[in-house]
């Protein structure tokens, strides 16, 4: 009988211990998905921040574009305007000699070989004048109206000092009016007919873009990479370098 007795006592333990066991395993369970539910809400914050910051980052990278464009605008701008001083300086100096040779040889000038004169030979002034049109045009995003007017004054002043950058102008208004096959042409002319013109390799780099625009991925690269053979010490070289990288 006192046998009986502590057996029943000791299975009684046995089954308290059981139940203790599991419900500290219960408790450590419950715990652990504590502990991961914690974990998972502070990865969420941490994607939201990183996703927030990557926004910002767009954001700013459109920015600084947007400003580098706005950059090279004032630098066209503030170039063509140096072009135009020295150029009127050149048409001052030109008309200045030009009547000193009427009065020291006390009558006309000779008539030209061809017994022809253009207008840009009898009014410096004028073609000084018509440029600024053409290229105010340009500036006010008048397109048409600019490769209009660029395109008369490259038929009106065929020796003018500004035909490299009317030509470019020209290909430009193009370009914006997305005539991309006649841009990237006009482009190449001033590459080619005025290699050492300042402009040259922004043309060939232009023309690239161009070219691209209308879908010729291959002659694109060949205008880039032309770019860096002629022009490596340009800026114009060092676009063309990275975009070749990434091709």
């Amino acid at each position: 009988m006192r046998y009986a007795r502590l057996l029943v006592a000791a299975c009684a333990a046995a089954v308290s211990i059981q139940a203790q066991a599991g419900l500290f395993d219960d408790e450590e369970a419950r715990a652990r998905v504590e502990k991961l539910r914690a974990e998972i809400t502070d990865l969420g914050k941490r994607v939201d921040i990183a996703s927030k910051n990557q926004l910002d980052f767009a954001n700013q990278f459109e920015t600084l574009k947007g400003d580098i464009s706005r950059l090279r605008g004032q630098v066209e701008v503030l170039t063509y305007e140096l072009e135009a001083a020295q150029k009127r300086q050149k048409d001052f100096y030109v008309d200045l000699d030009n009547r000193l040779r009427k009065l020291e040889g006390g009558g006309d000038a000779k008539p030209a070989a061809d017994g022809k004169s253009t207008a840009a030979a009898a009014d410096p002034a004028a073609e000084t004048r018509d440029y600024e049109a053409a290229l105010g045009a340009f500036r006010s995003a008048k397109y048409k109206d600019a490769f209009a007017l660029l395109g008369a004054f490259i038929k009106a002043y065929p020796k003018s000092g500004f035909q490299p950058s009317a030509h470019y102008w020209a290909a430009s208004s193009l370009y914006q009016l997305k005539d991309h096959a006649r841009a990237a042409e006009l482009f190449g002319t001033v590459a080619s007919n005025w290699p050492d013109d300042a402009k040259a390799p922004d043309a060939l780099l232009n023309q690239a873009n161009a070219l691209a625009a209308g879908g010729d991925a291959k002659n694109s690269r060949k205008a880039l990479e032309l770019l860096v053979e002629k022009y490596p010490a340009s800026q114009a070289a060092q676009s063309a370098k990275a975009r070749l990288k990434k091709k």
